[in-house]
């Protein structure tokens, strides 16, 4: 039997047609290749309690470096359209700062899963759904990772929730109907051929083991409910071994305001990813692909307060904590610590994550000692200064970036911020042991001295920090017996930008109720705002 030249001709194309087609869609379906510049580099924070049962926590920061193609980003029910109308817009202005991440991410070869639970079957015929369906089964498919997880452990059903969502969360008046309107998700997060769509727990999970996925970060609503138990949620990747993270500044809440603790809803959300920092996972920012500041809602108009952690004598790594759930929960400000290194021999101690938060920051907070942070970090709160804007200076701030001549490779110290900033002088201090009595000087009438009732004690050694600058206005001196007094609270200006500092900020001074008000005080009157009433002390 003969077979003609044309026929053989047509049999060679189709099969190298066949060949190319089969290379393609084997290709489709790998991760991207990725380079050790790629390396993604996670300031990933946790809460730590100070002491077991003190209740008091503080935050906690690890660098962590992941490769892009060890990692995956689920993005959680970013629907269409929401049964509440406020959760709906706040998902369509979340969505475009989400989408930009997941560009970025993607390009970095990062595996990108949406998951917009219900709808998927909107996707059948789409590729990014035939790669979720057609992982095999993994070896090692958990039991349990098909179902919900209401909790991660008896710690954590212990605390139970910080905010009252029994409600269903809707912050809307009247409440609207529930209900469940999505079809799909948000159009505005676009899904390459290259994701993944799924909403189940079994397929999320064969998909991550076929494609050697060990990192997960979860993005997208609601933290509180979805985020936190869905099976692909958060705590089904802790408790299965996953290296799970939270986006903490790429997620909401469905939570009501005027259901316990009665805070607004954007504290409500910070007070759920803190909980989720304490119990399930840690959190990052999406700075890590933009970086940029994190996002912020536009109707989240708190004041922002950024604190700076840094320092191993006074424990301002548990003291101030504390103040800033007091100044977030009964002030209704917005507060983010940036913890430093508080070992003193550690290589780490030099460095502070965060410090680009600085950008859009309405108050900082220092309460650092010996400090040298790399140039940028540093450039940050330089540019914050020079752009007029107010700063809290607490104790050791006199000496925050002066290492005395050991600054490691690639930092930079700022020696004359106590002389130049703060309008200070600081020597050195007594020996520790007589009590400082604090007593107002002229300035009585000051508003940061408004109820503020003198004289009151301090357990910390007295600062020598006299003589002030000329531009310095004296708050409050302190003596010892036998010694002259000395300045211990003044405010000046630098650049135009309101300063207050103190050499008060030992652990026992946060228990005092004068020591408290002065700084509640200090902080609205930094950032020019009326001093609240004597009476929010409690």
């Amino acid at each position: 039997m003969s077979i003609s030249k044309s026929k053989v001709s047509g049999a060679v194309f189709l099969l190298v047609v066949l060949t190319l087609l089969s290379t393609f869609l084997i290709a489709s379906d790998q991760p991207k290749t990725s380079s050790a510049e790629d390396t993604l580099i996670l300031d990933a924070r946790s809460r730590v309690e100070t002491a077991d049962g003190s209740g008091k926590f503080t935050a906690v920061y690890k660098r962590l470096e992941w490769n892009p193609s060890d990692t995956a980003i689920i993005i959680c029910d970013m629907w269409d359209k929401h049964w509440c109308e406020g959760a709906t817009s706040r998902v369509a202005e979340l969505a475009p700062a989400i989408n930009k991440v997941v560009d970025k991410a993607r390009d970095k070869g990062v595996l990108i899963i949406h998951a917009p639970s219900g709808t998927v079957d909107h996707y059948k015929n789409h590729p990014a759904r035939k790669h979720a369906q057609n992982a095999p089964k993994a070896a090692n498919l958990p039991d349990g990772i098909g179902s919900w997880c209401k909790w991660i452990g008896k710690e954590e059903e212990k605390a139970g929730y910080p905010i009252d969502h029994s409600d269903g969360g809707c912050d809307c008046r009247p409440k609207c109907k529930e209900g469940s309107p999505w079809q799909k998700q948000i159009n505005t997060i676009e899904i390459s051929d290259a994701d993944a769509v799924s909403d189940s727990g079994v397929e999320i999970w064969n998909l991550l083991e076929h494609r050697g996925v060990k990192n997960v970060i979860l993005m997208g609503v609601h933290t509180n409910m979805c985020v936190l138990g869905r099976p692909f949620g958060l705590r089904n990747m802790a408790r299965f071994g996953k290296n799970v993270v939270l986006m903490r500044d790429l997620t909401d809440t469905m939570y009501n305001s005027r259901a316990k603790p009665f805070v607004s809803h954007f504290t409500g959300t910070d007070l759920i990813i803190q909980h989720v920092e304490r119990f399930v996972c840690p959190t990052i920012t999406s700075t890590l692909f933009t970086d940029q500041p994190a996002f912020r809602f536009s109707a989240d108009t708190r004041p922002h307060i950024v604190f700076i952690s840094a320092e191993s004598e006074y424990k301002a790594a548990e003291t101030l904590p504390d103040f800033a759930q007091k100044l977030q929960m009964e002030y209704g400000l917005s507060c983010q610590i940036l913890q430093g290194g508080t070992d003193e021999k550690s290589k780490e101690r030099d460095y502070i994550c965060g410090m680009e938060s600085l950008v859009d920051a309405d108050l900082v907070v220092v309460f650092a000692r010996r400090r040298a942070f790399p140039a940028r970090q540093m450039q940050h709160l330089r540019d914050y200064l020079d752009g007029g804007k107010p700063l809290l200076a607490l104790r050791t701030a006199s000496h925050a970036f002066d290492t005395r001549g050991s600054t490691p490779p690639d930092h930079v110290e700022w020696r004359e911020f106590d002389r130049d900033v703060l309008g200070g002088n600081y020597t050195g201090h007594y020996t520790s042991g007589p009590q400082t009595t604090i007593t107002a000087a002229a300035a009585q009438d000051h508003p940061i001295l408004s109820g503020v009732k003198t004289p009151f004690v301090s357990n910390g050694s007295l600062y020598e920090t006299s003589p002030l600058a000329g531009s310095a206005q004296l708050l409050l001196t302190g003596s010892i017996p036998g010694q002259k007094p000395e300045p211990v609270a003044w405010t000046n200006m630098y650049k135009q930008a309101r300063i207050f500092y103190t050499s008060l900020g030992h652990p026992d001074d946060f228990g005092n109720p004068q020591f408290r008000r002065l700084l509640i005080n200090a902080v609205f009157w930094a950032m020019d705002k009326p001093v609240p009433k004597e009476k929010a002390v409690r």
